[in-house]
């Protein structure tokens, strides 16, 4: 009963809002034709002109150049060199790998032909007693063993220009160039290369 009576009085209470918040409410009047909108308030534009900046000259730092060290060699003083022993001894040409079945070794005269003689050995076996190098290549060609190949040269004379002088090719089994060098030895002294099969 009390809970009826309280739902009927919230009603009511409603009721009376809605109706005085309509009735405090009021639409707006139609403008009449003078009317007139008031102008927006102008302010004068403000220009700063921009100067541009130009740089000026980049700083140039002098060039300080590191000390020059100490020189502390010193020249031998009793090594006197004698032309005509500096090529008295044996020319080491190198060691040179490859995976080729066999080579094929080239040489002339390196400087001008003047009747220079070598013997040839192959793994310490000699293969061409006598060679005379001429302005042409000569050759041979050596099959390959497993592991190192040592081609040696020995000059047996030197010609009627020391020393025995001679270029020398060396080629692998498609042609391609494994070795390109000189030597430059006595009489009696070898110029070697070690051709190195994979």
């Amino acid at each position: 009963m009390i809970n009826k009576y309280i739902s009927g009085m919230k009603r009511i209470f409603f009721f009376l809002l809605i109706f005085g918040m309509m009735s405090n409410s009021y639409s707006q009047d139609k403008f009449d034709d003078n009317f007139k909108a008031v102008p927006p308030k102008t302010m004068p534009l403000k220009i700063k002109a921009v100067i541009p900046r130009i740089p000026g000259p980049s700083e140039v730092k002098p060039y300080v150049a590191d000390p020059i060290p100490e020189n502390n060699f010193k020249v031998p003083k009793n090594d006197v060199i004698v032309a005509s022993e500096v090529y008295k001894k044996n020319q080491d040409l190198g060691v040179f790998k490859t995976c080729s079945k066999s080579a094929n070794v080239r040489y002339r005269d390196g400087a001008y032909v003047d009747g220079d003689k070598i013997r040839i050995y192959v793994n310490y076996k000699v293969i061409e007693y006598e060679v005379v190098l001429d302005g042409d290549f000569k050759g041979f060609e050596i099959n390959l063993e497993k592991g190192a190949n040592r081609i040696d040269f020995e000059a047996l004379n030197e010609g009627f220009a020391a020393p025995n002088t001679a270029e020398f090719e060396v080629y692998d089994d498609k042609g391609k160039m494994i070795s390109s060098s000189q030597w430059n030895i006595g009489t009696g002294y070898k110029a070697t290369i070690i051709v190195d099969k994979q």
